[in-house]
């Protein structure tokens, strides 16, 4: 099936691969962005891939939509590339102060703690793709036993590190920020470092496994990652 493709805004094109979250449908999105990319066309602002589409930014002033269009459409038969990057382990002190819904989600979908923590931490996931904050990663193969819906009311500060659960995906906060994902755990992981390069740990393709760790790991593991303790 051919992507659909239509304008957003006055500056941006949106190629639409489906309304699924798929591994495959997902590698098509990055193959045809680095396609895009490559091609050198002078009206590129930036390509914006996410589960199933990709946002085409370009400048009104080098080009018109249908010449944009024009221009992509020779290049939405490129071939899928499987972006089956690094596999990142990622640990994760579930519960308590770490991670305050966990109960919520346990009891929400009929489990124990115990089963939540099995469950979330035995998959490998994919990252689909980076958004929201820099180095927030969308993780896709999250196991529907587990689902549950966002807070009510967001929180107005989520540790950096935290690992939550939105419906029937999971993900990391890299910083500190709002949000009303359910928090279950968090890492000591440094997420997004502006002085490193890349400065996002995890990049689109990677594969994350989280494992499960103690309060007192926890706590060496931050300190060395942040060069500070925790209080």
């Amino acid at each position: 099936m051919m992507p659909e493709l239509k304008p957003a805004g006055d500056s941006a094109l949106l190629i639409s691969f489906g309304e699924a979250i798929d591994e495959e449908i997902n590698g098509r999105v990055h193959a045809v962005a680095g396609t895009i990319e490559k091609a050198g066309f002078e009206w590129l602002v930036e390509v914006v891939p996410a589960y199933s589409s990709l946002l085409v930014v370009y400048d009104p002033l080098k080009a018109t939509y249908a010449e944009v269009e024009s221009a992509i459409k020779p290049l939405l038969s490129a071939e899928t590339e499987s972006f089956r990057g690094r596999l990142v382990e990622v640990p994760v002190v579930y519960g308590g102060q770490y991670g305050p819904d966990l109960e919520f989600v346990a009891e929400y979908n009929g489990l124990s703690v115990d089963d939540v923590i099995e469950i979330h931490s035995g998959p490998v996931y994919r990252v689909y793709f980076l958004g929201f904050l820099p180095g927030f990663a969308y993780l896709g193969g999250m196991d529907e036993r587990i689902a549950a819906p966002r807070l009510e009311k967001p929180r107005l500060k989520v540790p950096a590190g935290s690992v939550g659960i939105a419906g029937r995906q999971t993900g990391i906060y890299p910083l500190e920020s709002p949000g009303g994902w359910r928090l279950i755990g968090r890492t000591p992981l440094r997420l997004f470092n502006p002085s490193k390069e890349p400065p996002t740990l995890l990049q689109p393709g990677d594969r994350v496994k989280f494992v499960p760790i103690d309060e007192s790991e926890f706590r060496g593991l931050y300190e060395k990652e942040w060069g500070e303790g925790i209080d």
